[in-house]
């Protein structure tokens, strides 16, 4: 007896796929119609099939040659297997069926957009939208397209027009967010999320948006409150809770922080970079065995995670325990070995070993990768001049005044290098240029050398410019 299905369900399409491979084992040719064969080849493509789901719908086009469906769907499942050329003649060959079916210009604009032909792909996108019944899809493929192009500004434009006709599309609210990271207009995206959320304030999506808008404002109190909103939207939202979690770090709330990252583990798996956030929560905290528990917990589930074991180091750094952190540090630059904090811990824990030459080169590797760091500069220079390496640390100091050539500190401690070295002309030269530059830090200069607080020549020329 034949049982009754309801029209496409799981049921239907499992006796129709039984009999599909039955027909294939016994070598035979079956008869199936159109909405038959589309339930088969739908299977197959969840399935993550798509050679399978090829051989259905070369079976369906010979049985129904003049059903269109069937040769979008060839399209589209040839380009997801990058055979775009092919793809462009199943599509050719729909268009000859029916040339005023829209999904066929869609179809074949993301296709070419795929093949870096943007012109064509979006002279399809707009013959696409003449013909279709749902422009809201169009209008997110063309955003798409000027997104390609780095046209962010018209992407928007778009994405606004799908998301009026369409306020479901979620894509298309992420994307959006994106476009206005990239041209770095973040009030215009909380302008665009606000008014959004008043026609939809149950939006989980806008409200975490708009939190990530204000967070990069560094807004982190607004920020938490739009996260706040899209959490008692959708409560099983993880990545609110994590984007919570950070923007409570960046108010320095870390025991809130960390009970926030941990309700994450509610709604999804424990990641490495919430175990890693979590430790350098306990790390601010400076509850050093909670901090290294969690980084190990880090690097556990992802031995890549170079920061987890970088935080172990600075755990163990803190009980002074410096040889042990350097192994630790050594392996978060195995990983990343182009991070200069991981240099420059390096450096710091070689200098307490008193490794001074290694020292040395870590420091050089810090400046080199990032030569607006200050304190690397002014440490490095340091270290030069406690071995008696004068000339080399006034070099230093000068190309990082070269870098840096706003920065007093820098001006004040060449002065006192080449005061050092006898050279006191220049000296002199430098710190006018110094005291020029920012008069109240002139303290920094006898803190370096406290012997120059008795030399008048410099007490006059302090005087100069700081009673003025």
């Amino acid at each position: 007896m034949e049982e009754d299905f309801e029209f496409g369900s799981p049921e239907e399409q499992k006796v129709s796929v039984d009999r599909y491979e039955e027909m294939l084992r016994n070598e035979d040719q079956y008869f199936f119609d159109s909405k038959a064969f589309e339930s088969i080849i739908d299977y197959y493509i969840s399935k993550n099939d798509p050679i399978k789901a090829l051989q259905v719908v070369d079976f369906a086009a010979a049985q129904h040659p003049f059903e269109t469906s069937f040769m979008l769907k060839k399209a589209q499942l040839l380009a997801s297997t990058l055979q775009y050329e092919q793809a462009l003649e199943a599509l050719a060959k729909a268009e000859m069926l029916e040339p005023s079916e829209g999904d066929i210009y869609l179809i074949k604009g993301t296709i070419l957009s795929s093949l870096q032909e943007h012109s064509l792909a979006e002279e399809n996108f707009f013959k696409a939208l003449e013909l279709t019944d749902s422009p809201d899809e169009v209008y997110y493929q063309i955003a798409g397209l000027y997104q390609i192009q780095g046209a962010y500004q018209k992407a928007i434009d778009y994405l606004q027009k799908c998301l009026k006709l369409n306020q479901e599309n979620q894509d298309a609210l992420y994307e959006i967010a994106f476009c206005y990271d990239v041209l770095e207009l973040q009030e215009e995206s909380v302008a665009f999320y606000l008014k959004y959320i008043d026609s939809d304030p149950y939006s989980f999506t806008a409200w975490y948006n708009l939190g990530n808008a204000y967070h990069k404002l560094e807004q982190f109190d607004a920020a938490i409150d739009a996260y706040d909103y899209s959490i008692l939207i959708k409560d099983t939202f993880s990545s609110a809770y994590f984007n919570k979690g950070n923007a409570l770090v960046n108010l320095d709330r870390y025991s809130e922080a960390i009970e926030v990252y941990k309700q994450t583990f509610e709604y999804e798996p424990p990641t490495a970079d919430t175990y890693c956030a979590i430790g350098e929560c306990y790390e601010k905290l400076e509850q050093m065995d909670e901090a290294r528990q969690y980084y190990k917990k880090a690097v556990k589930l992802d031995a890549n995670q170079s920061d987890a074991w970088f935080g172990i180091g600075v755990t163990l750094d803190f009980e002074e325990r410096y040889f042990e952190s350097l192994h630790f540090y050594k392996k978060a630059l195995e990983i990343d070995d182009e991070n200069p904090d991981y240099w420059f811990a390096i450096a710091d824990a070689r200098y307490k070993l008193k490794q001074f030459d290694e020292s040395l080169e870590a420091y050089s590797k810090v400046v080199e990768l990032n030569s607006t760091d200050i304190e690397a500069w002014l440490d490095y220079s340091s270290l030069l001049y406690e071995q008696a390496k004068l000339q080399e640390a006034i070099e230093v100091i000068s190309e990082a005044i070269k870098c840096n050539p706003d920065e007093a500190l820098l001006y004040y401690r060449l002065v006192a290098y080449l005061f050092a070295a006898g050279q006191y002309n220049e000296a002199l030269n430098f710190l006018e240029l110094a005291l020029d530059s920012n008069p109240d830090k002139h303290h920094i200069l006898f803190e370096y050398l406290p012997q120059l607080q008795g030399n008048k020549i410099i007490i006059d020329i302090i005087k100069k410019f700081t009673e003025k």
